[in-house]
């Protein structure tokens, strides 16, 4: 009977092929595995619909890959069937010319037995992570390509969820709920890795330009609370990032020239019997070929950076499968005041009176290894090395002006700074999969890291004219972090998940802690659901900070204990149509031990972790407090029909309490986000279609907090003095800024070309960055951030 239905079924496509077979076509491949334990569903069915249109269709082989051959250009939807299996429905995959398209499908096991349950089982969105319940979404590389402002980079896309705002037009750190950008973890292929971004500084999480690169990467997930037990060292957010594997059956490149950067990504099959594979990307800087131009970058620097990233992936037939990958990037940056012979007042980098110095860079290798171990379990294992270092010399440059132009003259270069930071980290990772029914599945593992950092660093006190060393340290250091989840599907609507998290830092004896997690999902309709999430969480602080040298010659933070931070939070969500959907949350996060200064003061860690600079504190102690509260509205209309819409809005409160026992807003406490964000497509021509896109984004939001400086006293010292009675007082005018995005597509016989431009700004709104010191008649001086930038790209597929 199975057969006759598989040969019926197998007929009807011949059928539709048979009307579109003089169309150009492209081939759809990919894979069909259990969701909890990755075994292969032999037999599954794979249909593409165009509306309700069957166009094509396939059944899993014995190694679970299927192929859809002589799909017409365009966007289709994929639907997944297996007996005893959710059915998944994949909305907006994109077939054109160049590139086959491979989806790799996980169906989940529905509780009720030998059924097909007609559900939508991946939603555009729906987080891939299924121990998330709450606060997660899964993101596309398209998003991060379609969405105006985001530069195809996914922190700057992050930035158009609810609860997630941008701390800097010129940087891509962002604010999570009201915590500090630091407190954001960025996880690849089950590694932990550091900021992965040019021009890094230590204690962030962000810079200027990503490392990044969204043409290898695969559908990843987005946390912004109460995370599942198997993230731990962070207390905001969670980027769980995957790299996609290469095309096993076909050699294809690309090739892109843009503002950002030349680069070439290259993919293809090693073994197409075994299904081996490779993907490997490179970019290298085109920055200052435009700066010189005309495009205001907010410096007259010439930025230097290139990076590069790959995977090599190789299947097995009884030994599991094996995977190398790699990220990395270097930059450097010379921001020079002394060669000006004339006042420059648009900086954004530097100070107008240094010459500064700048290297960074970073890295992560690695190899997975996954092996099943049975039909219901498999081992993942994990090796890798990663590594970053920042260098910076700065001199300040003392001149005088002369002649009838006033120009300068420079009289001195007195050093003042410099410091190499080095942190390597050697990781040894294992996670286990249990799957043990439909309703019963239990996760294991711990991540083992062994860090060793080589601070050094060196500071003029110019009062004094003298040198004060404040790090110098060479130190080794375990970050051991286990973990326990279990997750129950009591029924098709009931969820429940639990996790426990442990984490131990051995470079003092205070770092440890023990961490339930708990998820609740009732889908009480089923397109809607309520969910409920739980979690404690903590983090350590920048690894320089405990080893920071005193005036005692004492590193007197290093017994500082993890910061602490526990979520709670409750949602709703509706999914009105496939394409369009409804999602409500409301949080509440309790924060400890946050270092503050021994003495009353209004300081706190948490205003850290959004600037070019390092912070060097005093002493500190964590008796320092904080509170973020808030609810947030989704309203996304998924793509179809050609166009898709999304709106965010944040209303919000984020508080501390410092040493001094009173209570101020933090830095980020803008207390409202708003964005609204399109695009609309338009195509012509059948047999190969042509694609021009247009789409816009609005954000507006409440402007970041700022202590007033008191000018008498700065003039007296000659730095900025604020008057810290009046911690964050004062507030910017509001942010606002509209973004455009305008790209044209053509599908040729075996190319595609793609041509397009991210006009950033286009209002040309003036939003300020910071307030400064600078003396003189009008001692107080106004930076604003980026004005109108436009971001190009030409991009050919072959």
């Amino acid at each position: 009977m199975r057969n006759i239905i598989l040969l019926a079924f197998v007929s009807i496509i011949n059928y539709q092929l048979s009307i579109v077979n003089c169309l150009a076509q492209q081939t759809l491949r990919g894979s069909v595995k259990d969701q909890e334990s990755k075994a292969t569903l032999i037999g599954a069915n794979v249909a593409v619909y165009k509306d309700t249109v069957l166009i094509g269709g396939s059944a899993a082989d014995a190694d679970g890959f299927f192929k859809i051959e002589n799909i017409p250009y365009g966007r289709y939807t994929v639907v997944a069937t297996y007996m005893g299996y959710n059915k998944a429905a994949f909305q907006n995959i994109i077939v054109n010319a160049a590139k086959e398209t491979i989806l790799n499908i996980e169906l989940e096991e529905s509780v009720v037995e030998m059924k097909e349950v007609s559900i939508l089982g991946a939603r555009k969105g729906e987080v891939l992570n299924e121990m998330a319940v709450v606060s997660a979404r899964a993101f596309s590389v398209e998003e991060s390509d379609r969405y105006a402002g985001s530069r195809g980079d996914p922190a700057r896309m992050a930035s158009n969820f609810a609860g997630v705002s941008g701390a800097d037009d010129s940087r891509n750190d962002i604010t999570v709920r009201g915590n500090s950008p630091f407190g954001v973890l960025y996880r690849m292929e089950n590694v932990n890795i550091p900021n992965p971004n040019h021009f890094a500084v230590a204690g962030t999480a962000g810079g200027p330009v990503g490392i990044l690169n969204n043409k290898v990467l695969a559908n990843s997930d987005f946390m912004t609370g109460a995370f599942p037990a198997e993230y731990g060292n962070a207390i905001s957010a969670v980027f769980d990032l995957k790299m996609r594997n290469g095309n096993d059956q076909k050699h294809e490149f690309t090739a892109q020239l843009g503002l950002f950067g030349t680069e070439l990504t290259a993919e293809g099959p090693i073994s197409k019997k075994s299904h081996a594979s490779y993907l490997v990307n490179y970019r290298y800087s085109t920055i200052v070929l435009f700066s010189a131009i005309g495009i205001d970058l907010g410096t007259d620097a010439k930025p230097y950076y290139q990076d590069a990233s790959f995977k090599f992936n190789f299947p097995t037939k009884k030994a599991g499968t094996f995977s190398l990958f790699g990220l990395g990037g270097v930059s450097k940056i010379d921001i020079l005041t002394s060669p000006d012979k004339f006042a420059e007042d648009r900086e954004l980098y530097g100070d107008a009176d240094k010459d500064e110095y700048f290297r960074s860079g970073m890295g992560v290798a690695g190899l997975n290894w996954i092996l099943p171990l049975d039909d219901k379990s498999y081992l993942r294992t994990t090796l890798a090395v990663t590594g970053d270092y920042t260098k910076n010399y700065r001199e300040i440059v003392y001149r005088h002006t002369e002649g009838a132009d006033s120009a300068f003259v420079v009289d001195s270069l007195v050093p003042e700074l410099r410091y190499n930071f080095t942190t390597t980290k050697y990781s040894v990772n294992l996670f286990y999969n249990r799957k043990f029914n439909a309703q019963h599945t239990l996760r294991a593992g711990i991540y083992t890291d062994m860090f060793q950092f080589n601070y050094q660093d060196s500071s003029l006190i110019r009062n004094e004219y003298r040198f004060e060393q404040r790090l110098r340290a060479q130190s080794i250091a375990y970050l051991l972090q286990p973990y326990l989840q279990w997750a129950y599907r009591i029924t098709e609507k009931w969820t429940f998940n639990a996790g426990l998290h442990a984490q131990y830092f051995t470079l003092n004896t205070n770092s440890y802690s023990v961490e339930p997690r708990a998820g609740l999902k009732w889908k009480f309709k089923p397109t809607q659901s309520l969910n409920f999430g739980f979690g404690m969480h903590s983090q350590t602080q920048p690894y320089y900070i405990y080893l920071q040298e005193h005036s005692s010659g004492q590193q007197e933070n290093k017994d500082l204990p993890f910061m602490r931070s526990t979520h709670y939070v409750l949602g709703y969500d509706n999914a009105l149509t496939p394409y369009l959907r409804i999602k409500l949350e409301t949080y509440y996060q309790k924060l400890n031990n946050i270092p503050v200064d021994t003495f009353p003061s209004s300081y706190s860690v948490l205003n850290e972790g959004t600037s070019f600079d390092r912070y060097f504190p005093g002493k500190l102690v964590a008796d320092g407090t904080a509170e973020n509260y808030g609810i947030e509205l989704t309203i996304e209309k998924f793509y179809n029909r050609n166009y898709f819409f999304m709106f965010s809005g944040t209303l919000y409160n984020s508080i501390y309490k410092p040493a001094d026992g009173k209570t101020y807003d933090t830095d980020f406490n803008g207390n409202y986000i708003v964005n609204l964000l399109g695009t609309k497509e338009f195509k012509w021509g059948k047999k190969r279609p042509n694609t021009f896109g247009i789409g816009g984004k609005l954000t507006t939001a409440g402007g970041r907090r700022y202590t007033p400086i008191d000018v008498a006293a700065s003039d007296s010292t000659g730095k900025a003095v604020f008057i810290d009675a009046e911690r964050n007082s004062l507030q910017y005018k509001y942010y606002f800024r509209f973004d455009v995005k305008i790209n044209y597509a053509i599908n040729a016989k075996k190319l595609r070309h793609e041509i397009g431009v991210d006009l950033v700004n286009v209002a040309q709104t003036k939003n300020v960055l910071r307030k400064i010191y600078v003396g003189g008649a009008e001692p107080i001086k106004t930076d604003y951030q980026l004005g109108f930038l436009p971001v190009f790209y030409y991009r050919v597929d072959f």
